[in-house]
């Protein structure tokens, strides 16, 4: 029997838990054959909770301290919020998380996924060693990376990471140094040499060398719509499109019913007014 490439998803998460963390919660249940690990201090018991959502407690200070004797240097960090430009270096800080996994991730919570094995399928995982969900830049909310020296230590081929990980300012190193607009004129990201080198740079500059392959595809959805539906683990869109996941970065805001249900159910809308079984 063929065996698939095993995969952990890490996201760091300091602070209380989110309405929407159920929904996220729901997700990764529908995906049995990715490990999801959540490294964080909060210790409140997680509902309905599959055995693959594993809690690793760390205090944001354990982190801090972890970062910087793993690392060689005092890194600067003082909020949670720039723990995104620490994404990268994740393979490189939790070696004894990551371990027994061919391929680790950096991802959100503020996202509901859809069927990942359906999209990083073993063919792209046998074959690329960066996968990411943009088709122009690396993003944070979904980056795996083959579990080797390589990829766990790329984050330090950018000439500017040091610099960027003892400075308190965040600096979207996980993605790329907010090139955003630039990059979708159809520019890629090597016709800017003079910017910080984010962690987009370092994979486009790498394939084009030929020194590792990366992928790039545009596989996600954001925004308001109440086309966007959840069904038994698959992300739809418009009755015609599947996609990777949802991206709640909008949503999370905008919405006006900001509740979970108690029971989450197996098909659901993100439409304007809340997440509804119907619409």
């Amino acid at each position: 029997m063929k065996i698939s490439p095993s995969i952990a998803i890490l996201t760091c998460w300091y602070g209380d838990y989110p309405w929407y963390l159920p929904y996220f919660i729901k997700s990764c249940k529908y995906n049995p054959s990715i490990d999801f690990v959540i490294i964080t201090e909060n210790k409140t018991i997680i509902p309905n909770k599959p055995s693959n959502v594993i809690v690793v407690n760390k205090s944001f200070d354990e982190f801090k301290n972890n970062a910087s004797f793993r690392l060689g240097f005092q890194v600067a960090l003082d909020t949670p919020y720039k723990l995104n430009d620490f994404k990268p270096a994740y393979g490189f800080l939790f070696p004894e998380i990551i371990s027994k996994y061919d391929f680790w991730g950096h991802a959100d919570i503020d996202m509901v996924y859809g069927n990942i094995r359906g999209f990083m399928t073993d063919e792209l995982l046998q074959n690329y060693d960066i996968l990411t969900s943009r088709e122009d830049f690396i993003m944070g909310t979904f980056c795996l990376f083959r579990n080797n020296q390589q990829m766990n230590t790329l984050f330090m081929k950018s000439r500017d990471y040091r610099y960027i990980l003892t400075n308190e300012q965040y600096f979207s190193f996980d993605e790329c140094n907010f090139l955003f607009e630039e990059l979708g004129l159809g520019h890629s990201i090597l016709d800017y040499p003079n910017n910080l080198q984010s962690m987009t740079y370092l994979a486009k500059k790498g394939n084009k060398e030929g020194s590792f392959k990366a992928f790039f595809d545009r596989l996600i959805i954001r925004g308001m719509s109440n086309k966007i539906r959840w069904d038994n683990g698959l992300i739809i869109y418009d009755d015609k499109f599947e996609c990777l996941f949802y991206d709640m970065i909008d949503y999370k805001v905008k919405c006006k019913n900001k509740n979970a249900s108690s029971t989450i159910p197996d098909i659901f809308y993100f439409n304007e007014k809340g997440i509804k079984i119907v619409l």
